[in-house]
């Protein structure tokens, strides 16, 4: 384990608390504002992070008030601490940060879709507002427009209204044009702030510190010395209770276009001249806008079949609740990404994200060539492994480079060794679900983490030809469940002569 001295000044936060706001969320009695949400504004609130007059108004279309509504989320709190399984665990719910959150906390029974919800909300909001679409993606455009009907939009030098909006945005190129074009008649971009919890975590976050900060790193971040890039978000669950969401989803447009892009932008991207939010995502914008299209030659989809995850046996897909029985939705996608620019071209980048694997993984590696084997050639060493830096992003957050060094003893013998820097073991951790940072920027007008309209159109246009031709028919791939993976997927990267790293060790 590689010993690390933290920088003078280090410190956990010296944020200035969030500037006075209403937020009002929409989706108030759905499962995001109960596990997430709630937790984040908790956990906002134990940091000092929030303006003492912040207000919280709950919209949904189920009867309730607002000793009710308190009620149910102050019981949803208290049961995160028996459930170690949750997203949010805590041994005990600290009674004043609950208290601070619990006691601001407003109920609005309306209709997402009748015009007198919205006149409701506008006598409740005095000034600066976000509105949070804690609701299906079939609401985002219709809620957008009413508000901007109501008048609920309208800015000025001293009043700000901002839009979030959860994934998925849009299915495919088209429906994410048209939702764009929807929003921006009745919006600026700069109102909307369309989220990914991936970028809520800190690991993710600190890629670009990772990389521009240190000039060990940043000058063999190229086509020169990088071999390949693996990027993986794998799962061992399977889709439990969510078969109704996954059927006309699949792996692809679930986790691709959004999760795995980001954090293909976070690896990739060109230095910004600041870090200042538009330059950071218009240097995003340009990765993506760079990605070829993936043809179905160049990609897997997989589904996994029974099998066994941790010694029990578990039904495949098809046999999962809400799930057809010839279903041909993938749980598993793979696909290699070829990217023309000066600095990547040559660089093959292969994504992969699977359900029910054999181990729980979200990482990206970076494999750089090897050295010159010649120097070696009169010697036991048989081959040089390759060095590979991998950001480790969940469950284990931190970073590990491996390199090679010499055995001990008389003769020149090689062996790879590995550095380790975990984030839990060097910084005091904070409680976190990973949308406390999305949630106090957006309230703060920062939208670098945040996806802006051509990022998100230019990521569905990356994967439309895979879109098309998987909607079209075909099977997909069967794999066992607890496995790596379909066989396909290692062809992919063998034909290459590369191979995926192993998910089940380090």
């Amino acid at each position: 384990m590689t010993s690390h001295v933290p920088v003078e000044g280090h410190a956990a936060s010296g944020s200035k608390p969030a500037p006075p706001a209403t937020l009002v969320i929409f989706g108030a009695g759905g499962d995001l504002t109960k596990r997430l949400l709630m937790p984040a504004l908790y956990n906002l609130a134990g940091s000092r992070l929030l303006d003492e007059t912040t207000t919280i108004w709950g919209v949904d279309h189920t009867g309730g008030s607002d000793e009710s509504w308190r009620k149910s989320l102050s019981d949803t709190m208290e049961s995160f601490t028996k459930d170690e399984t949750a997203e949010f665990h805590a041994k005990h719910i600290d009674p004043t940060a609950w208290g601070f959150v619990r006691d601001r906390l407003h109920y609005l029974k309306g209709d997402f879709l009748a015009p007198e919800t919205y006149r409701a909300i506008a006598e409740k909001i005095p000034g600066n507002a976000v509105f949070y679409l804690a609701v299906a993606a079939r609401f985002f455009a219709p809620i957008v427009e009413h508000l901007g009907q109501a008048g609920l939009l309208k800015q000025s030098d001293d009043v700000f209204r901002r839009v979030v909006i959860e994934k998925p945005f849009g299915s495919d190129l088209a429906s994410a044009q048209e939702l764009n074009k929807r929003l921006l008649a009745v919006a600026d971009e700069s109102q909307l702030y369309r989220i990914d919890h991936f970028l809520g975590k800190e690991t993710v976050q600190s890629i670009m510190a990772i990389r521009f900060a240190n000039g060990m790193f940043e000058p063999i971040w190229r086509r020169d010395f990088v071999d390949h890039v693996q990027i993986t978000a794998a799962e061992t669950i399977g889709v439990e209770e969510r078969g109704a969401f996954y059927e006309p989803t699949g792996a692809l447009r679930d986790m691709v276009p959004n999760h795995l892009f980001q954090l293909l932008c976070m690896t990739a991207m060109e230095p910004p001249v600041s870090f200042d939010a538009e330059a950071v995502r218009t240097e995003k914008a340009k990765l993506v806008q760079a990605v070829q299209p993936v043809q179905p030659g160049d990609a897997v989809r997989g589904q996994y079949r029974a099998g066994t995850e941790q010694g029990r046996a578990v039904p495949g897909y098809r046999d999962e609740p809400h799930v057809a029985g010839d279903s041909r939705t993938e749980t598993y996608a793979a696909l290699k990404l070829t990217i023309d620019n000066w600095r990547w071209g040559g660089v093959p980048f292969y994504l992969r994200t699977g359900k029910r694997m054999t181990g729980r993984r979200t990482e990206i590696a970076v494999h750089f060539k090897p050295a010159p084997y010649r120097l070696f050639r009169d010697t036991p060493v048989d081959q040089v492994a390759p060095n590979i830096l991998r950001i480790m992003v969940d469950p284990v957050q931190g970073m590990t480079t491996e390199f090679n060094a010499k055995v001990p003893g008389p003769s020149m013998r090689l062996g790879a060794v590995r550095s380790t820097f975990r984030e839990d073991e060097f910084f005091p951790q904070e409680p976190n679900v990973g949308y406390e940072t999305l949630l106090y920027d957006c309230l703060c007008g920062d939208a670098t983490l945040f996806q802006r309209a051509d990022n998100i159109e230019a990521s569905w246009a990356a994967v439309d030809p895979l879109v098309k031709a998987w909607g079209a028919g075909g099977e997909p791939e069967p794999y066992e469940a607890g496995s790596a993976g379909p066989k396909a997927a290692d062809e992919l990267l063998a034909r290459d002569g590369r191979r995926w790293l192993p998910l089940d060790g380090d």
